[in-house]
């Protein structure tokens, strides 16, 4: 099988009334024959031939792409004709094929062999043929598995697809689960538009970055989902102690914004609250505006626990997530504690921490990982089991308690188990879950002589232990 790269010069000397309709460069596939029909009728390359001609207008305008993919054609379908497979055939035929396939280009004799990249080019190119064949009503049956979920873009719930073929290879620097503490106040400074001298970055375009930069010290200092804080209102926020405090400050989680609908009390340390009060006073003040979603609904009377909604009393913990998003004060403007522009709420969070990451690692170092809200919440886990390992918050409680000022919480600091305490804060149901979030190798160097450094070693013989005790 040949591939031919078309040229419309000399035209005007083949006997065509004007000028034919096929840009210049395009890939023509063709027998060794010259054929595109037989006996038979329309060979394949004639629907392939016919697809390329699309992809001008179909999103890939480059000639480099073209190439690319009727190569790619062409070896699926010299395979097809080798194992005397239609190119159209039954689902079971193309799935048996495309399993050979496979086999062939990612484990056979090494002239044949791809490398990742060119595999992945090999599927999207396959897979883009086939979509259009189906369109075209050719194709009755695909070789590939697609699978489909729905994630948030832009506060809108979208579907997406993911065809199976592809392989999952992790980039290096995503194996990291966890921010380590220099990495994490580097991504603090990148949320606000900081290089890592604390500095102004002048390459920084972001925006709201006292917002970023609150929210962002929120997520690691209280190990929330996503979920739980892109929802939180202004109102939920706890109040700012009095004077600095080394024992964490409980915040309580939105029952039906947590995940399972489980109540539960995690904690904040003041520098991170101190943050998100000056967010409140200032950045978010000045975001105030009038935005109204349809249907809104109208909240007056506010405080920590509720208001009236509508008219009717009712408590925060009774909102589901989509119910926060349509919270609006009498004047206007959403509820929700991180606003954007004229009071709309913000909430694509996924998408601002893997842009600052990315600027990170562009521009400071390329080592930084890919920063996601769940890499956050494991960040928060493994900096809390250390702090209990060292003894910090036992120390503050102690000390809170020396001076009258024991609270519930520092009495809990004083005699529960720390990987009780953790597994409480993360709202896992089962120490064994939040083992999952902790790296056993970091945990190794922490101090050797503490009792929960010991306990851990023994986590694996002692989980039925825990599983009683809780």
């Amino acid at each position: 099988m040949l591939v031919h790269f078309f040229s419309a010069e000399g035209w005007q000397s083949w006997g065509l009334d004007g000028e034919p309709l096929i840009p210049e460069r395009m890939p023509v596939l063709f027998d060794d024959d010259f054929l595109f029909e037989d006996e038979g009728g329309p060979r394949a390359t004639r629907a392939v031939n016919a697809w390329l001609r699309t992809l001008p207008s179909s999103g890939a305008p480059s000639p480099n792409s073209w190439r690319a993919y009727a190569l790619a054609a062409r070896d699926w379908l010299m395979h097809l004709r080798r194992h005397r497979v239609s190119v159209f055939g039954t689902r079971q035929e193309l799935v048996a094929a495309l399993g050979t396939y496979a086999d062939r280009r990612l484990s056979g004799p090494l002239d044949e062999r791809l490398e990742f990249s060119s595999w992945e080019l090999q599927v999207t190119a396959l897979s883009r043929f086939y979509d259009w064949a189906e369109g075209e009503g050719l194709a009755a049956a695909v070789p590939f598995t697609v699978a489909t979920g729905k994630r948030m873009v832009q506060g809108r719930l979208v579907e997406t697809r993911h065809n199976r073929a592809r392989l999952r290879r992790p980039k290096p620097h995503v194996k990291v689960q966890y921010l380590e503490s220099d990495f994490a106040g580097l991504f603090r400074y990148g949320l606000a538009g900081l290089g890592p001298d604390g500095l102004e970055d002048a390459s920084f375009r972001g925006r709201f970055p006292g917002r970023n930069v609150a929210v962002g010290g929120l997520v690691l200092g209280t190990g929330m989902r996503s979920r739980e804080f892109t929802h939180l209102l202004v109102h939920e926020v706890p109040p700012l102690p009095a004077e600095p405090t080394g024992v964490p400050i409980p915040w309580t989680v939105p029952e039906l914004a947590a995940k399972g609908r489980k109540f539960r009390t995690t904690w904040i340390d003041y520098a991170s609250l101190a943050a998100v009060h000056s967010y409140i006073a200032l950045d978010r003040e000045m975001s105030q505006g009038s935005w109204r979603p349809q249907r809104p609904l109208v909240v007056e009377e506010a405080d920590f626990y509720g208001g009236r909604v509508n008219g009717r009393r009712t408590r925060w913990a009774a909102l589901r997530p989509e119910e926060r998003l349509r919270l609006v004060n009498p004047e206007g403007g959403s509820l929700l504690l991180a606003l954007s522009y004229n009071g709309r709420p913000f909430v694509d969070w996924g998408t601002l921490f893997r842009r600052t990451a990315r600027r990170i690692r562009e521009r400071f170092e390329p080592r930084f990982p890919d920063v996601a809200p769940h890499r956050c919440r494991h960040t928060f886990a493994m900096a809390t089991l250390e702090k209990l390992v060292e003894g910090h918050y036992r120390q503050a409680a102690q000390l809170a308690a020396a001076t009258g000022d024991a609270s519930g919480l520092a009495l809990y600091l004083l005699k529960a188990d720390p990987l009780l305490i953790l597994r409480d804060l993360l709202g896992h149901s089962s120490v064994v879950t939040t083992e999952v979030y902790l790296d056993p190798r970091e945990l190794h160097q922490m101090d050797e002589k503490s009792q929960v450094a010991s306990s851990w070693r023994q986590l694996h013989g002692l989980r039925r232990y825990y599983e009683l005790a809780a």
